[in-house]
């Protein structure tokens, strides 16, 4: 019994091991469309859904530079964005060194078979507690994500593809966090009903919030400047 015991243990082992490998040399494959793009500036259309903010369909502009450098800018200027965003950029997933990759199986995404790729970062000096991944095996993208970070919470991305596939780049971003971790841009106060008090308040902002950016045209690999990061 104990011999029929270790056989399969030897088994699982190697077949745990051999499913590790496999989706790690998937992650690599997604990762190589990613580095196709150092830079982008993009233009889009951005929609706000928190309960206790009142935000208007925005024009605005979306500025990237490879690692993990993010700026998103309405036409006025502000910034409707949840804090922690440039810790969830799939490049930071993507780029880690020192992780345990599981197999999740497969689940459907808006009507594409993915991969489902449970990722575990080993050092403590990784922000991202955990991550699962549904990759698109034929196309080589993502099409949903979900983070989960040490300090500020978990966010889910969904991501559709089209005009920029080629270069791992969505044409539609739909971003959904906790209230709780969105940051009020500078100007900003809640906008609640007349008596609305500080507990309704704290109720509203346990709800989920999303931010759904479609994009209409990048500019890739052209260059973007570091003074473009810099905090105003």
């Amino acid at each position: 019994m104990k011999k029929i015991f270790l056989a399969f243990l030897m088994v699982w082992i190697i077949v745990s091991f051999a499913s590790a490998q496999e989706v790690k040399e998937l992650l690599k494959k997604v990762k190589n469309q990613y580095d196709l793009v150092n830079d982008y500036v993009a233009d889009g259309k951005m929609k706000t859904n928190v309960l206790f903010i009142k935000a208007p369909i925005a024009n605005v502009k979306v500025y990237y530079k490879k690692p993990d450098k993010i700026k998103i800018i309405n036409e006025k200027g502000i910034s409707f964005v949840p804090k922690g965003t440039i810790n969830i950029n799939l490049n930071n997933v993507l780029g880690l060194d020192n992780y345990e990759a599981i197999d999740g199986g497969k689940e459907k995404i808006n009507g594409t078979e993915c991969r489902v790729v449970k990722i575990f970062p080993l050092s403590d000096e990784e922000n991202i507690s955990r991550a699962t991944l549904y990759i698109d095996e034929t196309r080589l993208v993502t099409l949903k994500s979900v983070i989960s970070t040490k300090e500020h919470g978990t966010y889910e991305l969904l991501l559709t593809f089209k005009n920029y596939i080629a270069f791992g780049l969505p044409d539609k971003v739909e971003l959904s966090f906790n209230t709780k971790d969105y940051k009020l841009p500078k100007g900003i106060s809640l906008d609640f009903d007349n008596g609305a008090d500080k507990d309704k308040a704290d109720k509203l902002k346990n709800k989920k919030g999303k931010v759904e950016i479609v994009y209409s045209n990048y500019s890739i690999n052209k260059g973007v400047s570091d003074t473009v990061f810099t905090p105003k």
